[in-house]
C-alpha cells in the first residue's frame, strides 16, 4: 500500500495458507500430516493450516504394542520347573537351538528378574532372536492361534473409560494410571484394550503373572457396577489359558525344542 491507496491482498493458492497481516509474509504450505504419521483432523484453507491428529485407524494392533500376550506368558510359564536349580537358566540357554542368548543378556535377566520370571524372559528373548527358525515359527503360530481364541472369548466389549479404570483398580499392586488408560483407548482396538492394560499392569508390578492378577481382579469386580458379560468373557479367557489344551500345545511345540532338559513340569489348574 501507499499513502494514497490500501494494500491489495491476494488469496493464497490451493495447498498454502497465511494467517499473517503483514504485506511481506509469504504463504506457507499446508502441513503434510501423513508424512508425520498422522491423519488430517481438520483440513486447512487459505488462512489456516491443516490440523493433524494421531492416526488410530490404520494398523492399530501394531501401534497398540502389547509386549507380552496372555498366551505367550501362559505357554512359556509351563517351562518353569517346580524346583529351580542354581544353574537352570544357563542349562536352558545352552539347550536352545539357533542363535544363543548372550552371557551378558543372561546376566542382565538374572539381575532384573526373580527366579520364576527369569525362564520366561530368557525364552521370550530367544524367540525374538530366532524368528526365522522353523521351530520358532511353529511356536509363534501356536501362540497366534491361542491369541485368536483369547480375542474370540473377549468378543467386542463396549467398555467405557470408567469400566477400564474400574478393571485396573480391581487388580492387586500398583495401579495403571488414567493417562495410560486414555492412551490405550486411543491406540488400541476395543478387544485389545483390556489385553494392553493387563500388559501395562504387569510391567508396573515387576513382571507379575497377568493371569493370577486377572483372577484376583475378577473376584473383586462383582462388588462394582461392571458389565456381567465382560466378567464372564474374562473368566472364559482365564479358564482357557489354564486348560490342559495349553499344556498339550506346550508339549507339542516346546518340548521338541528343549528336549529332556525340562523334566519337572507343573500343570496349573483352576
Amino acid at each position: 500500500g501507499t499513502p494514497e491507496s490500501d494494500t491489495v491482498c491476494q488469496r493464497c493458492p490451493e495447498g498454502f495458507f497465511s494467517n499473517e497481516t503483514s504485506s511481506k509474509a509469504a504463504c506457507l504450505k499446508h502441513t503434510n500430516c501423513s508424512a508425520l504419521g498422522f491423519k488430517v483432523a481438520l483440513k486447512g484453507n487459505a488462512v489456516r493450516d491443516n490440523i493433524c491428529q494421531e492416526n488410530t485407524d490404520t494398523d492399530l494392533s501394531q501401534k497398540c504394542g502389547i509386549d507380552v500376550t496372555l498366551c505367550e506368558e501362559a505357554m512359556f510359564k509351563f517351562a518353569v520347573p517346580t524346583h529351580l536349580t542354581p544353574n537352570w537358566l544357563n542349562i536352558l540357554a545352552d539347550s536352545l537351538p539357533g542363535t544363543k542368548v548372550s552371557p551378558e543378556n543372561i546376566e542382565r535377566i538374572k539381575q532384573r528378574h526373580g527366579s520364576q520370571e527369569q525362564t520366561f524372559q530368557l525364552l521370550k528373548l530367544w524367540k525374538q532372536q530366532n524368528k526365522e527358525q522353523d521351530v520358532v515359527k511353529k511356536i509363534i503360530q501356536g501362540i497366534d492361534l491361542c491369541e485368536g481364541n483369547v480375542l474370540k472369548h473377549i468378543g467386542h466389549p463396549n467398555l467405557t473409560f470408567e469400566h477400564l479404570n474400574t478393571l485396573m483398580a480391581s487388580l492387586p499392586g500398583k495401579k495403571v494410571g488414567k493417562e495410560d488408560i486414555e492412551r490405550t483407548m486411543r491406540l488400541c482396538q476395543p478387544a485389545e484394550q483390556v489385553l494392553k492394560l493387563l500388559n501395562l499392569w504387569r510391567i508396573k508390578n515387576g513382571d507379575q503373572d497377568i493371569i493370577k492378577g486377572l483372577t484376583y481382579g475378577l473376584k473383586h469386580l462383582k462388588t462394582y457396577h461392571f458389565p456381567k458379560r465382560t466378567i464372564q468373557s474374562l473368566k472364559k479367557v482365564v479358564k482357557f489359558l489354564h486348560r490342559f489344551t495349553m499344556y498339550r500345545l506346550y508339549q507339542k511345540l516346546f518340548l521338541e525344542v528343549i528336549g529332556n532338559h525340562v523334566k519337572s513340569l507343573k500343570v496349573r489348574c483352576v
